[in-house]
């Protein structure tokens, strides 16, 4: 559907991290009343019945996703599935019902529990700011297999981790710079570098607001099986020790990190 310029200039005002969501409601509503393109006066209308009604619209959780999967060539990971089994898994913790008890009736979106898949170490979808972030990952590893020292490997990691020299058999990778993205895995012609393993780093704890806080990482790579396990804790244990309806970060820095850790099995 299209929308006028200056309709597009009032949405680019609402939070980003419900963004997509009142772009959803207000085409529906378009679409309802037969129109073919949102004006100024269709989404101030709309604004207005929607901060009137909040409460109705928050959900208590919120999945968002980067643009993997419409067919983005940076992904590290390819599994389409993950955000809605996501979905599904928050969608079952009853996160409104537990809100409502801690916020009463002032609850807004920025009480959702918040959770961001990336495909990527690239991070479209902000994981590094959210109560759990995923970031595709795809870790290479040296094999056997003779290097034919065509540097590919060297000129296509961002991160400056591999190191292939006069003299050197095969490459170096510097771990401690390495995102596991996995562009040298698909750059290498020989298979001297290979996949050593695939799934998801979890982020935890990042925030806005107030005082703001970027996400610390768990420990792992993880699979689609393992990582909803995790999430899954991690739930629980923000329901456990949430107290008025504070972020996942704050939480954390309550209660520790190494607790946190023990409570997922990490």
């Amino acid at each position: 559907m299209e929308w006028t310029s200056d309709a597009e200039a009032l949405l680019s005002k609402v939070p980003f991290f419900v963004r997509k969501r009142v772009r959803k409601k207000v085409e529906e509503e378009a679409k309802r009343q037969g129109l073919t393109t949102v004006t100024k006066p269709l989404v101030v209308a709309l604004q207005r019945k929607f901060m009137a009604s909040m409460e109705d619209e928050v959900k208590g959780y919120s999945v968002e996703t980067c643009f993997g999967p419409s067919g983005c060539p940076n992904r590290a990971v390819t599994w389409n599935e993950t955000a809605t089994q996501l979905e599904n898994l928050l969608a079952g913790k009853d996160l409104k019902k537990h809100l409502k008890k801690k916020v009463g009736d002032s609850l807004k979106f920025h009480h959702e529990f918040r959770v961001a898949v990336a495909d990527c170490p690239n991070c479209c979808s902000r994981p590094q700011i959210c109560d759990v972030g995923l970031v595709g990952a795809a870790k290479p590893k040296i094999t056997d297999e003779p290097c034919s020292h065509c540097n590919a490997c060297v000129e296509t990691c961002p991160d400056g981790a591999i190191r292939l020299e006069e003299g050197m058999d095969t490459p170096e990778i510097d771990f401690g710079k390495c995102l596991a993205c996995g562009k040298c895995i698909q750059a290498c012609p020989t298979g001297t570098i290979a996949e050593a393993e695939k799934g998801y780093r979890l982020l935890v704890g990042g925030k806005l607001g107030r005082h703001p806080h970027l996400a610390d990482e768990l420990p792992g790579i993880h699979s689609p099986e393992e990582t909803l396990e995790i999430v899954d804790r991690c739930v629980d244990f923000y329901k456990e020790h949430n107290k008025r309806g504070e972020r996942f970060g704050e939480v954390i820095q309550s209660e520790g990190l190494e607790k946190l850790k023990k409570a997922v099995g990490l």
